[in-house]
């Protein structure tokens, strides 16, 4: 190879390789409180640990104008396999959450807890109490494997436990060897003098882009299969998980004026035997390790791997990483990607309540106490050795394992925080990322604005007698797509203060994208958008039709 030959490599591979197996000066940095944050090179090696570095940007103006540094903070994340936690673990963030963040619970859109708000002087303790509660933030972030999902409650059937366990096998068998975390926060000392530390998996440099998996039950694509880098689909025979569909490809960042960066939505490559799943994903993470492009980040997913190369190449190398090629796709169907809120009951006669969080994020708000309302249930005498805590892909918390005395006192404790469940269909199909004012990649409100907006779409619906009708809408504050806006029915991307992409035709299952319908629009644009749509959709649709289904159909996007 020619010197003109040489690859320039993003300078996140050179941060990786030099960084001591994600070590670099994280000790020390974090050990100087007279700086609120840290340097470039430590915000990206943080991640890997599951933190990113943020400021309050409602502050930002005041702060400059008095010539004050940004209000640095850091952000935690969990690593939490199908997002299960017994009670005391529940209970254990929550005192957190209070002491050492911001005083909220965020759930996630990848089904687990992050805690906003952590000054650097609370970063040590803050992970040194998460650690005794059994619990890390390892690979939450960063250019690794993150957070497994799988179908929300893993008590509802024996395929669902077996979904769980998938997960949790999955985020084990990808989890960085590295010892740094545990040297960085927790104050374990490092082995010197035995075997050179290595990475079997990741290699020096792990993978070119962070990298998504999740694991679904059929007829729910709660965990939206088709948003991911790599996906299973479980094939239920007798009860049990005989095998999955395997789905890779997806994902849902792209870059506003650069048509270059897209969403995607996974392709099916096949099918594999259940006791094969972790060799699959083996050959399919390892590939994307290989192929990836590791000059350019914006172009480094998964996704531009398979469109680069071509998805009969992807498939072939894929099989010759294995003993055994994955077989054709079986059939599967999907009914929905949004959670059914409410109680359900299992064969054991157990219950379990699905409880609506808008936009997951617990807290106290008024005489509304949803905060409060959890620890007093997670902390019930008996229900906090033998019920569980769960969190769902769509941000909301499931309250697990009641017995009929404990489903009582959980609907009374409910009650006398002002926690009810009288939220309308749109509202319970509704997924918002963070935004402003903690993501710093954040060009519009979306968090603190849906609920709001979602009220002015309600008024629309009910005008056009769709009240009832179930349809997903999704908001985030930049095209990055956190809470996966790009399958909605709505979706809506922002665009500058105020303004969205108003995003139509997703399918209510979750498998196709949507398509931009209205760009750069302000509120009273979006409504003045969908008002007509909703007119005709309450007059033309099919028996059964979903609203995306109708979009595309009628031609509307």
């Amino acid at each position: 190879m020619a010197d003109t030959d040489v690859v320039q490599l993003s300078r996140n591979e050179e941060i990786k390789a030099r960084s001591d197996f994600l070590r670099g000066t994280l000790v020390w940095e974090l050990g100087e409180q007279a700086a609120g944050g840290l340097s470039e090179d430590s915000n990206q090696l943080v991640k890997f640990h599951g933190m990113y570095v943020q400021d309050d940007r409602d502050l930002r103006p005041e702060r400059a104008k008095r010539k004050l540094d940004r209000a640095y903070m850091f952000m935690a994340r969990l690593r939490i396999p199908a997002g299960v936690l017994t009670p005391r673990q529940y209970l254990a963030l929550d005192r957190i959450a209070t002491e050492r963040a911001n005083g909220t619970i965020r759930l996630t859109t990848r089904q687990t807890i992050q805690f906003h708000g952590i000054i650097k002087s609370n970063v040590r303790a803050s992970m040194q109490a998460i650690d005794a509660a059994l619990l890390d933030t390892i690979a939450a972030c960063g250019d690794v494997n993150r957070n497994v999902m799988a179908a929300s409650n893993p008590y509802l059937s024996r395929a669902h436990a077996e979904a769980a366990e998938a997960a949790e096998r999955l985020s084990a068998h990808f989890l960085p060897r590295t010892g740094a975390w545990r040297e960085i926060f927790i104050g374990d000392q490092r082995v010197l003098g035995g075997e050179p530390e290595f990475e079997p998996i990741y290699g020096a440099t792990y993978l070119p882009r962070k990298f998504k998996m999740t694991v679904a039950v059929p007829p729910s694509n709660d965990v939206d299969v088709f948003a991911h880098d790599l996906s299973f689909i479980a094939s239920v025979e007798n009860g049990g998980i005989a095998g999955y569909n395997v789905v890779a490809g997806g994902g849902m960042g792209a870059t506003h004026g650069e048509p270059e960066t897209y969403p995607r939505v996974g392709d099916v490559i096949g099918y594999c035997n259940a006791d094969r799943l972790l060799g699959v994903a083996e050959a399919v993470l390892t590939t994307q390790r290989d192929f990836g492009d590791r000059t350019s980040r914006k172009h480094a997913r998964l996704k531009y791997t398979i469109d680069t190369h071509g998805l009969d190449w992807f498939r072939t190398e894929v099989n010759r990483r294995m003993e055994t090629p994955l077989e054709p796709a079986r059939p599967f169907h999907f009914t929905g990607n949004s959670d059914r809120l409410g109680w359900t009951t299992d064969e054991e006669g157990l219950h379990h309540l699905t409880l609506y969080v808008e936009n997951g994020r617990i807290a106290e708000r008024g005489d509304w106490r949803l905060k409060s309302a959890l620890v007093a249930i997670a902390g019930m005498e008996g229900f906090i050795d033998t019920g569980a805590i769960v969190m769902t892909p769509n941000q909301n918390i499931i309250i697990a394992r009641a017995n009929d005395a404990e489903r009582d006192a959980i609907e009374r404790i409910l009650e006398d925080h002002g926690v009810t469940q009288d939220v309308s269909r749109l509202r319970e199909g509704a997924m918002a990322c963070v935004a402003l004012p903690t993501c710093g990649l954040a060009l519009a409100e979306s968090e603190r604005y849906l609920p709001t907006l979602v009220s002015r779409i309600d008024e629309l619906l009910a005008r056009h007698g769709l009240a009832e009708q179930r349809i997903t809408i999704r908001m985030t504050g930049c095209p990055n797509g956190c809470a996966r806006p790009y399958i909605a029915e709505i979706g809506l991307v922002g665009r500058n203060p105020g303004k969205y992409n108003l995003m139509l035709g997703g399918a209510a299952d979750g498998s196709r994208l949507n398509a931009v319908y209205r760009e750069n629009a302000g509120e009273a644009e979006i409504l003045e958008a969908l008002d007509p749509v909703f007119a005709s959709y309450a007059k033309e649709r099919k028996p059964g039709e979903g609203f995306g289904d109708y979009t595309r159909r009628a031609g509307i996007v």
